[in-house]
């Protein structure tokens, strides 16, 4: 382990500070950008509240880890069911439902983070090992495929060409930068690949500047308030999809804090404790979501600069967390950014999905599981199918489970009733 040029506690100069701080704020931009687009909601919201969110994480976990928190891709399809979908402008049908979910999420960690508290970690370990998480990723990223294909080729329902040629150049411009730049252009390559699809959209003219044109210098992001803006009900629909998705979610908390621990030689694990890392996700996706952002997640990218620039100073995340915050009010900025093609994050979309199902095929390798083994077989197998085919336990016209939600949530209950299960077999040993 080479040593770090900034430890945790070290302070960066004024210069510093602000290139570096810059640096973590594109790396996640793209990413945390991307999935208000997706499902309807503000950039502008989701770039705040990451800010707000990694604030809220560092304090709570007393400035020992610097973790960047973003938008989660994990509760794409979630927030699309409990919405109710997108209207004919791309804007979400219900957001305030998709609110109320990501709020029962944000305590859910909670009550998660005090179980572990009191009774430590490695009941939750065996509740989530690899041959139930893994397959589980992989039916995020399929069951989103046929939507990046769609994004990314037809327009009002219909295929243009023009539009597949920007989706494909975008692909293959963050395809070129994640593989071929080893530095740390290697760790934006979905900023950059948006910024390359964008250029040529409007070489082609497929951008309408309009929006920028219109847009003030300054504006506030689009708060969702509960109680203001939608009615406070929660409803089984709404629990049933975002819920049961923490299966995943808490899983990929846990990896990161792994990884991240073995980038700036820590045990994260013990020392804030899983249970402060995972109270500081909670909370900051608890607060995102009571003013209209999407759930948050520790981000990998973020991880990957820490990795490359052996710079881990917590003060450096602060201050990435107060430039996104500040760049949330700037009207124009996120006017451009709302008026990226369709077909541009479709293009984005086809590789960043495809790279949440290859991790679950790399959890699955990684953690050697045996599909000699007919029970690894029969789990893997029912969650992939179930997932994916988007089967659903509809007990009435307000009670249902669906898709994704389904899928975990019965990779869980095999995995606890199937003989033979290996008590060795999960995501972290002491």
């Amino acid at each position: 382990m080479s040593k770090a040029v900034l430890d945790i506690h070290d302070k960066p100069t004024a210069g510093q500070l602000i290139t570096l701080s810059f640096q973590h704020m594109f790396a996640m931009f793209g990413s945390t950008i991307l999935v208000p687009q997706l499902v309807g909601l503000s950039p502008a919201i989701a770039l705040l509240t990451s800010g707000i969110a990694t604030i809220i994480f560092l304090l709570i976990t007393q400035f020992k880890v610097p973790a960047y928190l973003g938008s989660s891709f994990a509760f794409i399809a979630p927030i699309l069911i409990a919405a109710g979908g997108l209207d004919e402008n791309g804007a979400s049908v219900n957001p305030g439902n998709a609110m109320i979910g990501a709020m029962a999420v944000g305590l859910v960690y909670g009550i998660v983070s005090l179980l572990i508290w009191k009774t430590g970690y490695k009941w939750l370990m065996r509740l989530l090992p690899p041959i139930v998480v893994a397959p589980v990723i992989i039916v995020i990223g399929l069951g989103l495929a046929g939507t990046a294909v769609d994004m990314a080729m037809n327009v009002n329902g219909e295929y243009s060409f023009k539009h597949f040629t920007a989706a494909l150049v975008t692909l293959f411009a963050a395809i070129i930068f994640n593989v071929y730049f080893k530095n740390i252009l290697s760790t934006m390559p979905i900023l950059l690949g948006l910024i390359v699809g964008y250029i040529y959209s409007a070489f082609i003219g497929i951008v309408d500047f309009t929006p920028v044109t219109q847009a003030k210098m300054f504006s506030l992001p689009e708060f969702i308030i509960p109680g203001v803006d939608y009615e406070f009900k929660i409803t089984s629909t709404i629990l049933l999809a975002m819920v049961p998705i923490v299966i995943v979610t808490i899983s990929e908390h846990i990896g990161h804090q792994l990884v991240l621990g073995k980038v700036v030689n820590r045990n994260y694990i013990k020392d804030p404790g899983l249970h402060r890392s995972l109270l500081g996700d909670g909370l900051g996706t608890f607060v995102s979501a009571l003013i209209g952002g999407p759930p948050k997640t520790t981000y990998g990218e973020n991880i990957g600069v820490l990795a490359i620039t052996r710079v881990f100073s917590v003060y450096v995340i602060f201050g990435a967390a107060v430039l996104a915050i500040l760049f949330s009010f700037l009207g124009k900025a996120m006017a451009l950014v709302q008026t990226i093609p369709t077909a541009v994050l479709g293009g984005i979309s086809i590789l960043l999905f495809g790279i949440i199902a290859s991790s679950g095929l790399r959890m699955l390798v990684e953690n050697n599981i045996d599909f000699g083994n007919s029970r690894n077989m029969v789990i893997a197998s029912v969650i992939l199918v179930v997932g994916i085919g988007g089967a659903a336990l509809r007990f009435n016209e307000s009670f249902s489970i669906e898709g994704m939600a389904l899928a975990a949530i019965v990779g869980v209950i095999l995995n606890l009733v199937l003989p033979g299960r290996d008590k060795k077999d999960t995501l972290l040993e002491e």
